[in-house]
């Protein structure tokens, strides 16, 4: 384990190489799994707000999905989750760009329409994040439909760390990031 201020990073995290390939996985990881991705309860408003502006992005499912269950749902661990469409158990938020899934919410962040660009334990996959009291844990998450990405990580000589600079900059800070970067591996 690695720690950075209050966080206990999985030595995975550095020694892991890791470069998402969509063209490859397609979105896989929005479409596959039988939950929801996490959700902090501070971005359920946010999700409300920007709705109007992504929501055109969405499939009609996912819109019906939102309609009637609301921006999130909750977990066996009560924690909040992204709502998921039951006819083809998919992210709520995911709209198809051919054969690929991808996010409506980073749609319109990318499209300059709102300031929000996904819920942070989607930018930051494949790293989870388990919160205790005093100190995060950030834990590699080993999942098969990722075997592309590390394939062209390997090539790429990046490990995830390095490929998730700017959701964990998000999440932590420059100064933490910088620390994690120049500690002795």
């Amino acid at each position: 384990m690695i720690i950075v201020e209050n966080t206990l990073i999985s030595e995975n995290i550095v020694d892991r190489k890791f470069v998402c390939d969509i063209s490859k996985c397609k979105g896989e990881c929005c479409v596959s799994g039988d939950a929801g991705a996490p959700l902090e309860e501070s971005e359920i408003p946010v999700l409300e707000k920007f709705y109007p502006f992504y929501k055109e992005y969405m499939t009609e499912k996912g819109v019906k999905t939102i309609r009637k269950h609301g921006f999130y749902e909750l977990g066996n661990d009560r924690e909040y989750l992204t709502p998921l469409v039951r006819e083809g158990n998919y992210c709520a938020y995911v709209y198809f760009d051919g054969e690929i899934a991808k996010c409506a919410i980073e749609k319109a962040y990318m499209e300059g329409k709102i300031n929000f660009k996904k819920p942070i334990s989607c930018h930051l996959y494949p790293i989870r994040i388990t919160s205790f009291k005093d100190v995060d844990a950030l834990n590699y998450h080993d999942w098969d439909i990722c075997q592309s990405a590390c394939n062209l990580g390997e090539e790429l000589n990046i490990p995830v760390y390095k490929f998730l600079e700017e959701p964990l900059k998000r999440k932590y800070g420059e100064d933490w990031y910088r620390e994690l970067d120049e500690y002795k591996f």
